[in-house]
């Protein structure tokens, strides 16, 4: 069995927005030197925030199946918490299929950012990642 892209050309173009989520579990002392401003490699919930925005406008280039489309709005939200980093991004556009790839892409990228600069203190003694990890990804809501 092959693949295909779904044919959409007999689709009326509308409204579209989805909103997902996520988050990055993450040991408390990283969280610490979040909220200080020390990890070395930058800021991670800026960098959450500008690499979700851009993650979402890639998205027919990362997930192959999907139409690119003509975003008109990428908002990502990126909040420390107690235990790590929740990202939330909401994609809107005027196009004949949904945004919800493109929101869930932006979260994935925004957390996978946020690993690679929180990752030298996230390893243990054997340079493992026994704390860390991405989870509670999904769609909180689509509309059109």
């Amino acid at each position: 069995m092959g693949y295909r892209q779904v044919d959409i050309s007999g689709k009326t173009p509308s409204s579209r927005t989805a909103t997902a989520s996520g988050r990055i579990l993450l040991k408390r002392k990283t969280v610490e030197l979040i909220r200080e401003g020390r990890i070395e490699k930058g800021e991670p919930l800026s960098l959450a925030k500008i690499t979700g925005i851009m993650a979402a406008k890639m998205t027919p280039q990362l997930v192959v199946l999907c139409h690119p489309l003509k975003i008109e709005s990428t908002r990502v939200e990126a909040k420390l918490e107690p235990s790590g980093i929740e990202v939330t991004a909401t994609v809107s556009a005027m196009e004949k299929t949904g945004v919800e790839m493109e929101a869930l892409t932006a979260v994935v990228v925004a957390l996978l950012n946020v690993w690679d600069v929180v990752k030298p203190y996230e390893k243990d003694a054997r340079g493992q990642y026994p704390a860390t990890r991405i989870s509670g990804v999904r769609v909180l809501r689509k509309a059109k």
